[in-house]
C-alpha cells in the first residue's frame, strides 16, 4: 500500500489512522472516509478497528480457556489443557508473589489482562499490510489491528483497573480511613492545628500519585506499543525503496520481529503486575 499512489508520509499516516465513526462536518454520521474526517469526528467518536480487534481477541481468549476447562482431565492432558495450567500457574504464581490479602477477583482479573493484553500486542506482530489490504477489498479505507497502540483502550484497561482499586480501598477501609490516606500523608504532626495545615498539602500530594498510576499504566504500554508499530511501519516502507534496500528491510523485520515478541510479553506483564500492586495497596492500610 506504500506503492505509486501514496508519499512516505501518506503512508504512515494512512496506517496510524483508525477506522472510525462518528459525526461528520457535515452532521451526518458514518464512517470516516479519509483521515482528516476522522480527526475532525472529535471526542465521542468510536474507533471501530479497536472495538473489533480487541472484543474478538478476548472472545479468543474466553473460547480456549472455556474449551480447556470443559475437557479437563486427571488422566494425560492435552496440549490446550497443558498450555492453559501453565499459565494459570505462572499468575498464580504472579498473584501469591504480590498480592497478600485476600480477594478472588484478584487471581482471574490478572490473568485476564495478561492473556487479553498479550493477545491485543502479539497482533503487532502481524506484517502491516496484510490486513489493511484485505480490508481494502471490501472498500474499508482504515484498519489498524493492534489494539494496544490506541490510547483510548489502553485507558480504558487503566480507568478498569483504577476502578477496581478505588472500590476496594474504600470497602476495605471505609470512606474514611480512603480519604485519610490522601489528607494525613505523607506529612504529618502531632500538633492538631500544624496537621491541618497539612492536610491541603497532603491532599494535593497524594492525589497527584493517586492519578498518576492509571496515567502511567496507559502511557506505558500505549508507548512501548505505538513506538514498535512505527518501527514495523518504517521497515515497511523500504520494500518500495529498490532492491537492497528492500532486503535490508527484510532482514530488519525479521530482527525486530524477535526482539519485539520480548517486549510483546514484557508489557502485558508489566501491566498485570502493577494492576495486581494496586490492588495490594487497595487492601492494604499505608
Amino acid at each position: 500500500m506504500a506503492g505509486d499512489t501514496l508519499t512516505s508520509s501518506e503512508y504512515i499516516k494512512h496506517h496510524l489512522t483508525n477506522l472510525t465513526f462518528g459525526q461528520k462536518a457535515d452532521g451526518s454520521l458514518g464512517i470516516a472516509d479519509t483521515a482528516a474526517e476522522a480527526a475532525q469526528m472529535g471526542f465521542w467518536a468510536i474507533h471501530v478497528d479497536t472495538m473489533f480487534w480487541s472484543l474478538l481477541l478476548g472472545g479468543i481468549f474466553l473460547y480456549y480457556f472455556k474449551k480447556a476447562a470443559d475437557t479437563v482431565t486427571t488422566g494425560v492432558p492435552g496440549g490446550l489443557q497443558n498450555f492453559c495450567e501453565w499459565i494459570i500457574e505462572f499468575i498464580d504464581e504472579s498473584v501469591r508473589g504480590s498480592f497478600t490479602s485476600k480477594n478472588v477477583l484478584v487471581a482471574p482479573l490478572a490473568l485476564t489482562i495478561f492473556v487479553w493484553v498479550f493477545l491485543m500486542n502479539l497482533m503487532d506482530l502481524v506484517p502491516v499490510d496484510v490486513i489493511p489490504l484485505l480490508a481494502g477489498w471490501f472498500g474499508i479505507h482504515f484498519m489498524k489491528v493492534v489494539p494496544s497502540t490506541d490510547l483510548n483502550a489502553t485507558f480504558g484497561l487503566a480507568i478498569g483497573v483504577f476502578s477496581l482499586m478505588i472500590f476496594y480501598s474504600i470497602k476495605v477501609k471505609g470512606l474514611k480511613g480512603f480519604m485519610g490516606e490522601l489528607t494525613f500523608m505523607p506529612f504529618q504532626s502531632k500538633n492538631l492545628v500544624v496537621q491541618v495545615l497539612f492536610i491541603p498539602i497532603n491532599f494535593l500530594l497524594e492525589f497527584v500519585s493517586l492519578i498518576a498510576k492509571p496515567v502511567s499504566l496507559a502511557l506505558r504500554l500505549f508507548g512501548n506499543m505505538y513506538a514498535g508499530e512505527m518501527i514495523f511501519i518504517l521497515i515497511a516502507i523500504m520494500y518500495n525503496a529498490g532492491l537492497v534496500l528492500g532486503l535490508f528491510g527484510g532482514v530488519l523485520q525479521l530482527g525486530w520481529a524477535i526482539f519485539h515478541i520480548l517486549i510483546i510479553t514484557l508489557q502485558a506483564f508489566i501491566f498485570m503486575t502493577l494492576a495486581i500492586v494496586y490492588m495490594d495497596m487497595a487492601h492494604n492500610e499505608h
